[in-house]
């Protein structure tokens, strides 16, 4: 089930957004098609982003995928757990986000709702 109160992208990203920080991770679907998660590297604190830039690398024993942030801002926090634990996004890609960003910046048009996201996946095939 694709939690509702979050916005999506086609790159399958998360955000979260609440009071004017975006909590950003990777979606279920994302965390299925990378398998087994092996290693995260996180922006720092304090790196500025404009939406689409990269702004993390989840490897897997298949894959090393970059990860875009859908807002441009400033690196508030990171989830430093997942250096040691990066198998929690395959356990709760919802829960275990990557990093927040001060929002300075938001393309709302490139965001999916659940049910638009949910309609993407499955038009991938």
């Amino acid at each position: 089930m694709t939690p509702k109160d979050r916005k999506y992208t086609r790159d399958h990203e998360w955000v979260l957004i609440e009071d004017g920080k975006a909590r950003i991770g990777i979606s279920d679907h994302a965390q299925h098609a990378l398998g087994d998660i092996v290693f995260v590297e996180l922006p720092a604190v304090g790196d500025g982003f404009k939406p689409g830039d990269s702004f993390a690398v989840v490897e897997s024993v298949k894959a090393a995928s970059e990860i875009y942030t859908p807002v441009g801002g400033e690196v508030v926090e990171v989830n430093e757990a997942l250096e040691a634990e990066p198998e929690r996004i395959n356990a709760d890609p919802y829960g275990a986000f990557l990093a927040v960003i001060a929002v300075a910046e938001l393309d709302e048009a490139a965001l999916l709702d659940a049910d638009a996201y949910d309609a993407f996946v499955a038009s991938e095939g």
